[in-house]
């Protein structure tokens, strides 16, 4: 089924635009709706471009001759400013908004502030969450960058959007939706509940119990190589060259050890050495039949994995995804009393507010102020 906010919209097909002397006081004294002008009708595209083929603005005559090559390897460098999964959801958000754009026949680049607040409004109307919002207008900006415009938020009349989407946070003050963090003890009984040592089986148990223990993003986990590997005596030092808070990938080091109980490492071997990994991606897909596959696991399949494996062990599935092996050893680390600038060490949060509020959930009762007399 479509999402709420892809279906026909019931708005009528109008031009909206705005009065550029009205002071911005609000979204509805901005904008007012006006009848289609006339003229000839306008051909439809039946494609949409991806962000990839939007033109950048012609050089300045001013500059030597540039050669397919040089500017070819400079629009590289400029793809290569975002990590793949945000180029994803940008070219999904431009396509939205395109669409959008049509159905009421008008352009969608350059777009005018007043008609990308109404568009954010549509989306907030149609159920999408503030920060998928958010995530529409950087898409929009996105592309009005490469192609040599000004983003409309940052033009003269570009605070309608903001208030725009300052009303829609207000509007919306829902919780953040957390999955449940898949801690110490349910590490364990997920362990334990996956039957058999077939090739499945040994990734599973690797990816679920080495992924917690470095505390890793699910992105983190698939990018990693076995070259990415360093063992001693007391465990491994793992290298992590990109990450979400990383994106110029400066690399970092995180120690993971053997382990008593979840025996992340022996897992990690186990796996290693059945599927006869010795270089490129340690993580990865098997065919029907159960062989490796040369290929690299995706994000995507991770959260599949972890409740799929949730489900078996008689654990709700929608309440764990990719994020619960992370979470959760902050969780039983904070409960086992860590410091926190350890816990920090290994999940590697920029944001220590952040790291505090998982680390504050997990000894919410702790030493309670109503212990001795409740």
């Amino acid at each position: 089924m479509r999402p709420d906010y892809l279906r026909e919209s019931p708005l009528p097909e109008v031009i909206l635009t705005v009065s550029s002397s009205a002071a911005i006081l609000s979204l509805m004294n901005r904008i007012e709706p006006l009848a289609p002008r006339p003229g000839p009708p306008q051909p439809q595209a039946t494609t949409i471009e991806p962000i990839s083929k939007v033109e950048p603005p012609a050089l300045p005559a001013s500059l030597p001759a540039l050669t397919t090559a040089e500017i070819d390897a400079a629009r590289a460098y400029v793809d290569a400013s975002r990590a793949l999964s945000p180029q994803r959801a940008y070219e999904a958000d431009w396509r939205r908004f395109v669409l959008w754009c049509r159905q009421r026949a008008t352009a969608a680049l350059p777009a005018s502030p007043a008609l990308v607040a109404v568009y954010l409004s549509f989306l907030a109307d149609r159920g999408l969450a503030p920060p998928s919002v958010a995530r529409a207008l950087a898409a929009i900006a996105h592309v009005h960058r490469r192609a040599g415009h000004v983003p409309p938020q940052s033009t003269q009349d570009g605070m309608v959007i903001a208030d725009a989407l300052a009303g829609i946070r207000r509007s919306r003050p829902a919780p953040p939706d957390r999955k449940d963090p898949a801690d110490a003890e349910i590490v364990l009984h997920l362990l334990r509940s996956i039957v058999g040592d077939n090739l499945a089986a040994l990734r599973d148990r690797a990816l679920i119990a080495f992924g917690m223990a470095l505390a890793a993003r699910r992105s983190e986990l698939v990018g990693l190589d076995v070259a990415d590997l360093a063992w001693e005596d007391k465990g491994v030092r793992v290298t992590i060259r990109r990450s979400k808070t990383d994106q110029e990938a400066a690399g970092v080091v995180v120690a993971v050890p053997d382990g008593r109980r979840l025996a992340p490492l022996p897992h990690l071997r186990a796996w290693l050495e059945a599927a006869d990994i010795t270089t490129g991606a340690i993580f990865r897909p098997l065919w029907k039949g159960g062989r490796v596959r040369d290929a690299r696991l995706s994000d995507h399949a991770v959260a599949r994995i972890i409740q799929a494996r949730a489900a078996a062990a008689g654990l709700d599935p929608a309440r764990y995804a990719g994020h619960s092996l992370r979470a959760g050893f902050v969780t039983a680390a904070a409960r086992a009393g860590a410091d926190i600038w350890k816990i920090q060490q290994v999940s590697r949060h920029k944001s220590m507010q952040v790291l505090s509020g998982y680390v504050r959930d997990a000894r919410l009762f702790d030493d309670h102020a109503g212990d001795p007399f409740l």
